[in-house]
């Protein structure tokens, strides 16, 4: 992302905190990325892994298949990718794998129940991963699997209008995000996002009364419901959230200040109403390259004038000086040095010799 300043539409303290993600969103965030287990030794790690994306909530997760799931795979849906490429197959892994391709439909056990998911690919660096999070598979998606998926979203869409008056007639303040039916249980989970804690239990003896299965609500936050609802950011792309990871990063406006970014909400800000997601990708480089680099308003002799850092561009290497005599110099990061705390700028013959 480049070196952007635009103080014009800088906004206070204040309005811009309201873009970073409360203290509520984070822990929930922490408790939902935290690993249930010590991280394995990834020679113990079932192989080949794959990640698998659950649909409705665009979680993703790694999963194996057991040596005993061929036998389960009796009747696999024809229109699933008939060979695949298993190069980065383990060559003792199941027959099984050589039916399967990105992009397939496998039965796995998410957190939520069984369901099917997506097989998005096989994954040869899962870094810090405990065996405890890898779930198995345990059968590739029949054709009747796929017509069962199919046939609940109809039922999503008419439990999510019975739902949404549900909650206009209780008056409660969340908004309904999706509804989901499980493969094999008779269960239908509704997400929806809130500013607080909401007394739903009234909600869930009316949607009780209706559907006559269980009923399960999950609060989720303005992040994870770009996550599962998508859209296009104002780079023209799908949303990272949703398209990319659902590892939802905590963003601080910090993070802008160090990219030099303009401190305009509607610059720094997603459909979410939250910082960028892209900010946390990037600011790990600009927080190296700053270090590198004097701060802005740091003074020091050059030249025999006393200079002032006006500008730093952490992306080009560069910084910007005013100087007392009126003059405007733009040095590379090289002509830096620092010396018992304190920036010095290299005399030129020397830059020249190190370099």
């Amino acid at each position: 992302m480049g070196d952007y300043h635009d103080d014009h539409n800088a906004q206070s303290e204040e309005e811009l905190g309201r873009l970073e993600d409360s203290d509520q969103e984070v822990a929930r965030e922490a408790e939902r990325e935290r690993p249930r287990g010590r991280f394995t030794d990834p020679r113990e790690l079932p192989r080949p892994l794959y990640r698998i994306k659950a649909p409705h909530s665009n979680e993703t997760f790694y999963a194996y298949f057991p040596p005993d799931v061929s036998a389960a795979t009796d009747g696999a849906s024809g229109d699933l990718p008939p060979e695949a490429d298993t190069s980065d197959s383990d060559p003792d892994a199941p027959v099984v794998e050589a039916m399967v391709g990105p992009r397939s439909y496998v039965v796995v056990p998410t957190r939520y129940g069984r369901d099917v998911c997506e097989l998005q690919g096989i994954i040869v660096e899962p870094g810090p991963t405990s065996k405890d999070e890898i779930v198995p598979i345990e059968r590739i998606a029949t054709a009747d699997d796929l017509h069962k998926v199919e046939a609940n979203r109809e039922r999503e869409r008419k439990a999510f209008e019975t739902c949404k008056q549900k909650i206009a007639a209780r008056n409660l303040p969340m908004k309904l995000v999706s509804a989901h039916y499980l493969l094999e249980e008779p269960k239908v989970l509704f997400y929806f996002s809130a500013e607080s804690r909401v007394d739903f239990r009234e909600l869930v003896k009316d949607l009780v009364s209706v559907f006559k299965i269980r009923i399960e609500l999950r609060q989720i936050g303005v992040r994870d419901e770009a996550r599962v609802t998508g859209g296009c950011g104002v780079c023209g792309r799908v949303l990272c959230c949703h398209g990319v990871t659902d590892k939802l990063t905590p963003v601080s406006i910090k993070m802008a200040k160090d990219q030099n970014l303009s401190l305009n909400s509607m610059k720094i800000s997603g459909p979410c109403g939250r910082l960028l997601c892209c900010l946390a990708y990037e600011y790990g480089f600009y927080r190296d390259a700053r270090r590198e680099l004097p701060n802005e308003g740091a003074r020091f002799q050059y030249d025999g004038v006393a200079f002032r850092v006006i500008e730093v561009n952490a992306l080009s290497g560069s910084v910007k000086m005013s100087g007392e005599d009126g003059r405007l110099l733009d040095m590379p990061s090289s002509r830096f040095m620092r010396i018992d705390g304190k920036w010095q700028v290299k005399p030129e013959e020397e830059t020249d010799r190190t370099e």
